[in-house]
């Protein structure tokens, strides 16, 4: 059923001039990152925060900046040296062979934080990060509009974490402007300090690129339900709509292809079926 599905994406793509790629957590899971599908998942991840009984939802919140600096820098400390560490999958650059195929290339919309879309090589100037990036940082208080890079020579986030206790160990990063602790520029639960300037640039751009394109198709990867940022923008546009999802692959009937399979699989036979 899935090669099927899978010759009628293929088709869709040659007959397109433009490709929005939507992109959530499950696209990592082939470049061996966790998708914390429930607590439990994110707990086979975070064996201390387990111990706490500690959720996402309360890990990823701006109020351990202010209660758990130590904490909560060695949650996101973590994620920062693992996608660092991370080399993307070959489906990544398959979807870069498939965008340079078409008139107007591709663009990518991704709920996902770890930079792995830059790190195989697609441009900052056609991405739209919509819950931020763990690569920028700015300002708990916030001081200013001030973002900037985690690794910027100074001062460079080197993070060094107590895999027992998930704790970083001092000094914490500070903001550059007014020495207070600074945070991933990453939009968290219940959050009303992150600094948008920097997603709402990128979606300008889309916007942009958006309008030129006059024959667009929409390839999904990896996109959830529990937070369903990527697939409510994939919707929205539209267009034929190829939703790659091993768990929740169903799409409106008339609205476009639902693909039952994990998004590196997917991508290769769907590779071999456009050569």
């Amino acid at each position: 059923m899935s090669s099927s599905e899978l010759a009628r994406a293929a088709a869709l793509l040659r007959a397109a001039d433009g490709l929005l790629i939507g992109a959530g957590a499950g696209i990592g899971v082939d470049s061996g990152l966790p998708d914390f599908r429930g607590d439990h998942g994110f707990w086979r991840a975070y064996p201390p925060l387990a111990a706490l009984g500690i959720r996402f939802v309360e890990i990823a919140n701006p109020r351990n900046f202010d209660s758990h600096p130590e904490l909560a820098w060695g949650f996101y400390g973590h994620r920062l040296a693992l996608y660092r560490a991370t080399v993307p999958h070959a489906g990544f650059a398959i979807l870069r062979n498939i965008g340079e195929r078409l008139k107007h290339g591709a663009f990518v919309f991704t709920s996902n934080v770890d930079g792995q879309f830059q790190r195989a090589g697609f441009g900052d100037d056609r991405l739209v990060e919509c819950h931020g990036s763990i690569h920028h940082l700015q300002c708990t208080r916030p001081c200013s509009d001030a973002i900037w890079p985690a690794d910027a020579v100074a001062p460079l986030v080197d993070p060094c974490i107590d895999p027992a206790t998930c704790l970083m160990t001092p000094p914490l990063p500070r903001c550059p402007h007014c020495g207070a602790l600074a945070r991933p520029n990453i939009l968290m639960f219940g959050d009303s300090r992150w600094l948008d300037a920097r997603t709402e640039a990128q979606y300008a751009r889309l916007e942009h690129w958006r309008a030129q394109v006059g024959n667009l198709v929409v390839i999904e990867l990896g996109a959830g339900t529990d937070v369903p940022s990527v697939r409510h923008m994939c919707e929205a546009q539209g267009v034929p709509l190829v939703r790659i999802n091993p768990r929740e692959p169903a799409v409106r009937p008339g609205r476009g292809v639902g693909v039952a399979m994990g998004a590196l699989e997917a991508l290769v036979t769907l590779r071999a079926l456009l050569d």
